[in-house]
């Protein structure tokens, strides 16, 4: 095997992976090596993917055990000499090959109150918003979340606890909770504090670390520790 082939294993079983002998090309991502193999070798290989400029997050996969868009990873940063192994997301279920079923981790933003709670209605007018408030700051620092499971695939706590509700959904609860236009404080607070909430995370980080979109879903958990303790003792008084 030369420098101008990779070789590449595709985890599509636990048992018996199989590996390919994929030409190298100039600004090749992982998931252009993908879809060679699926034009080229092997038409049955199944994978998601959409946008390719790293917008819709749907490619995400697990690349030499590490989760990353692999629209947005070129393969000369991933390279072990010229080896790769590609495998689906870790902590979801796998439905075929690369694709993995995401209605666990979208089930989970549901467990943590992650939609918006309204009161007015389109009549009523616009509530101001202001930008420079502390809680609009916070609530900006994670709305840029595209959905992707890369810091669920992430969480090591998810592998050891299938009930807890996962780095995305708690931080989409931090957003909301600090959200001026959301009614739904109690409900959110309940929802983060019981047995799969955020007094589960053990704050390793690998969430923050490993967000494409460079978020920071384990100070949100930390702000959710934070905010569920003090609802806590004023509602014990």
């Amino acid at each position: 095997m030369t420098n101008d082939v990779l070789k590449v294993t595709i985890e599509r079983s636990a048992d018996v992976p199989d590996v390919f002998e994929v030409p190298a090309f100039e600004s090749q991502t992982v998931l252009d090596v993908v879809s060679w193999i699926q034009q080229n070798a092997d038409p049955t290989l199944s994978y998601r993917f959409a946008c390719r400029v790293g917008m819709c997050g749907s490619c995400a996969m697990m690349v030499n055990g590490v989760p990353r868009w692999t629209c947005r990873t070129h393969i000369n940063k991933v390279l072990d000499g010229n080896e790769i192994t590609i495998g689906p997301l870790r902590n979801l279920p796998v439905i075929k090959d690369l694709a993995v079923d995401m209605d666990p981790f979208f089930d989970k933003w549901v467990s943590a109150e992650g939609v918006h709670h309204g009161t007015l209605t389109r009549v009523d007018p616009i509530a101001p918003v202001d930008e420079d408030s502390a809680a609009r700051v916070e609530a900006n620092a994670g709305i840029e979340c595209i959905n992707c499971s890369v810091c669920y695939a992430a969480c090591d706590t998810v592998t050891g606890n299938p009930e807890y509700l996962g780095p995305a959904a708690l931080q989409r609860a931090w957003t909301l909770l600090n959200d001026a236009k959301d009614e739904g404080r109690v409900a959110i607070l309940d929802a983060v504090s019981g047995s799969g909430g955020c007094h589960n995370c053990h704050s390793m980080g690998s969430c923050t670390a490993y967000c494409p979109n460079d978020l920071d879903p384990m100070s949100a958990i930390a702000g959710l520790k934070r905010e569920t303790a003090k609802s806590f003792f004023k509602r014990g008084r």
